[in-house]
């Protein structure tokens, strides 16, 4: 298992790749985006991948990008960042991280998230592809489509579309979905949840012309309910 790291900054690259090393991972070290890009443009394979937001040359965002359009979603990428405003951090998600974490950061913290991400990745490759049609839901490939059309959505959206689809009646409390979604709990005040729910009600145009629908309550939580349920709006699980 190896995790590359693009840091610009020595002293920092120093003390992830020893807090790496410490925890058992191997890893290899990019001090620019181009050097990275240039490794994943020769199929190097990675399990993970730490990236500092603001580098030299490219930003975090634009590696992200680039990596979710040409090597698709199934890479987990966190974002290294001091940046800490909503609207920043939703920008990074959207763009196709799976996480960020604010610097400075602790060591067992980083390693946390890691070991978390990493779960949730191998998680995928043993969930179930989901059918309620018109939507087909493939966690291995992590892809959605609706009426048999490809639908975009970032690495957070899929997850967050796919725990609404497995769990179709079920409440969940915010609280719940912070921690399913994003490992850790997230401020009422943020609007992170929010932005990824109206997303994924958009690009997926969940609404009753598609026999779903998204019920919020804000005490009590969200669910996903089927509407005009016949026999043709069934959910089924292929292995």
């Amino acid at each position: 298992m190896i995790i590359a790291s693009i840091e610009d900054d020595p002293v920092q690259a120093q003390y992830i790749a020893y807090t790496l090393a410490e925890a058992g991972f191997k890893s290899k070290h990019f001090a620019t985006g181009k050097d990275l890009l240039v490794a994943l443009k020769k199929s190097e394979e990675f399990d993970l991948l730490l990236l500092d937001w603001e580098l030299p040359d490219i930003s975090g965002k634009d590696i992200v990008v680039w990596i979710r359009a040409n090597l698709g979603n199934q890479l987990p990428v966190m974002l290294l960042t001091n940046r800490n405003q909503d609207h920043d951090l939703v920008h990074g998600l959207n763009a196709g991280a799976d996480d960020y974490l604010a610097k400075p950061f602790k060591a067992p913290e980083l390693i946390a998230r890691i070991r978390a991400l990493l779960r949730r990745n191998n998680a995928g490759n043993t969930l179930n592809i989901l059918k309620l049609e018109p939507y087909l839901l493939n966690p291995q490939k992590r892809e959605i489509t609706l009426h048999g059309e490809p639908v975009q959505l970032a690495p957070k959206e899929f997850d967050l579309a796919y725990l609404f689809f497995s769990n179709i009646g079920r409440l969940f409390s915010r609280d719940a979905i912070s921690a399913a979604i994003w490992n850790r709990e997230i401020p009422a005040t943020s609007r992170t949840l929010d932005t990824h729910l109206s997303n994924i009600r958009q690009k997926l145009q969940i609404n009753p012309e598609n026999g779903v629908r998204i019920v919020s309550s804000y005490a009590l939580g969200y669910r996903m309910e089927l509407i005009n349920k016949t026999s043709d709006h069934t959910l089924a699980s292929e292995a």
